[in-house]
């Protein structure tokens, strides 16, 4: 690949940047505002419990099975063309969700959603690192995750609006300009790039088995809400999730292309560091779920209000998440990897007494605030410690497999968390039953969160990150995730300019 030659001073650079930062702000406003349409989409549809957690976690089961898939293909096709192929896709599978007659239609389309989620969001941090000139790129991806972060931060807020005011159908209609937009400013302004050393084969058959494995899973936990987790049904839809799971682990070892190279996990700190994501995630999978859910019908909200409710958690992470990452990075991750998630397990605890007749300032305010603090300690950590911790070489794969590790755990909380409060069928609807398998999941969520706590402390070490130089640090700590509705995770690209 040449040189890249863009500086972020020029107007090409700058129209390259806002490209970016557009394309990445839909993925991450579809990501924010559907939690807050969730009860309007149960009423209007006849929808379950069983069929909000699908609305959910059909975007996140091909996004996470697919998103190392969409960066080799940006790195093989071209970046510009992948990601414009993966707005189009998302903007069409938008559309179908607004137009659903059904709980199973807007399943498919958010199923659909996520293959072109897989193929977007790789490529906007993929343009700005193979675009810009070099000492302009930590510029370029900090303004990149800053006015990123607004995208999410307004995403509540916005969905909330356009659910009171309109219907839930219009978070889906946003996308449609937006696409429009971006594609245009894409064709016009972004140049195209490509590795011209990327591997030429595919691991097809890898990303089936994943896919299949996380379906037959999901699907299995899913319905063990419904029928039991005796019924031959989920029993046989488990058997295939860890059959497909285990084969896929069989085939990444022989393939010649792997989409997960196995050897990355040699490193001990790189596999600690995924599987404290790993735990700390699930236990926030469950908050994101089911406290806009509660807002609504426990305590009254309007989808407005509960969306401005966790505006607390945003503007934290916008204030402090980037300052964790630094701090980490210049001084070890292990103590913020350690009281960071005992901190979000006291803000879920705290969230225990959020219910019928709780107020704002005194219940929910102070359990937003505790859980926001936590959360800003451990995500910019937890991303640098996994970057650090791989190899050059292997980078790229590194931030995806991070990446899909949160997704992945958020999609297991939002299956699993619902079937051990006892919360199905109706009962979301209802405030008395909802209210006490809240509570059942949010200590739950703590205990995980404490557990994802005491893993770190037991397994992280500081060596990894010590002795960086400031600009090292400053590149780490770029790459985190910017939280607000979901757990997103900016994929950085294999490839470097």
């Amino acid at each position: 690949m040449p040189d890249a030659q863009v500086r972020l001073s020029e107007p090409a650079g700058k129209w390259v940047l806002a490209v970016a930062i557009l394309g990445s702000a839909v993925a991450a406003l579809e990501s924010t505002v559907i939690n807050v349409a969730l009860p309007a989409i149960g009423r209007d549809l006849d929808g379950d419990v069983a069929g909000l957690q699908w609305t959910l976690n059909g975007y996140l089961l091909t996004l996470a099975a697919l998103i190392l898939v969409g960066g080799s293909f940006g790195d093989r096709f071209g970046r510009r063309r992948v990601f414009i192929i993966g707005v189009i896709w998302f903007t069409v599978a938008s559309a179908l969700c607004a137009l659903a007659p059904s709980v199973e239609a807007l399943v498919a389309g958010r199923v659909l959603q996520g293959v072109g989620g897989a193929l977007l969001a790789p490529g906007s941090l993929a343009i700005i690192e193979a675009t810009f000139v070099r000492e302009d790129r930590a510029r370029a991806i900090g303004a990149w995750s800053a006015l990123g972060g607004i995208a999410v931060a307004i995403g509540p807020l916005l969905g909330g609006w356009l659910v009171d005011q309109a219907s839930w159908r219009w978070v889906f209609l946003i996308n449609l300009p937006l696409g429009v937009v971006v594609v245009l400013a894409a064709l016009r302004h972004v140049p195209e790039t490509r590795d011209v050393d990327a591997p030429r084969g595919f691991d097809v058959l890898g990303s089936v088995l994943i896919t299949v494995a996380l379906a037959g899973l999901t699907y299995g936990l899913i319905t063990a809400g419904e029928r039991g987790i005796g019924s031959a049904l989920v029993i046989g839809a488990l058997a295939i999730g860890v059959g497909a799971f285990a084969a896929f682990v069989l085939v990444e070892r022989t393939s010649r292309h792997p989409m997960l190279p196995l050897d990355i996990f040699a490193s001990r700190q790189f596999t600690a560091a995924n599987l404290v994501t790993l735990i700390v995630y699930a236990s926030l999978g469950g908050v994101f779920f089911l406290l806009v859910v509660q807002l609504q019908t426990a305590l009254g909200y309007s989808a407005m209000a509960a969306g401005a409710a966790s505006l607390p958690v945003t503007a934290l992470m916008l204030v402090l998440s980037a300052r964790a990452g630094a701090i980490a990075a210049r001084s070890g991750p292990r103590v913020l990897l350690t009281v960071g998630p005992l901190v979000i397990a006291a803000g879920m605890l705290l969230m225990l007494r959020i219910g019928p007749g709780s107020s704002y300032v005194g219940d929910v305010l102070p359990a937003v605030v505790v859980f926001g603090l936590g959360l800003s300690a451990v995500v910019a950590p937890v991303t640098a410690t996994v970057l650090a911790a791989a190899d050059e070489r292997h980078a790229g794969a590194a931030s995806g497999v991070n990446n899909a590790v949160a997704r992945t755990a958020q999609l297991a909380a939002v299956a699993v968390l619902p079937l051990v409060a006892g919360l199905s069928g109706e009962a979301y609807s209802d405030p008395v039953a909802l209210t006490d398998a809240f509570h059942t999941a949010m200590v739950v969520a703590a205990a995980l969160a404490a557990v994802g706590g005491a893993l770190a402390w037991l397994t992280i070490s500081n060596d990894v990150l010590e002795g960086q130089t400031e600009a090292e640090a400053e590149r780490l700590t770029d790459y985190h995730c910017a939280i607000a509705g979901t757990p997103l995770s900016p994929q950085r690209s294999e490839a470097h300019a």
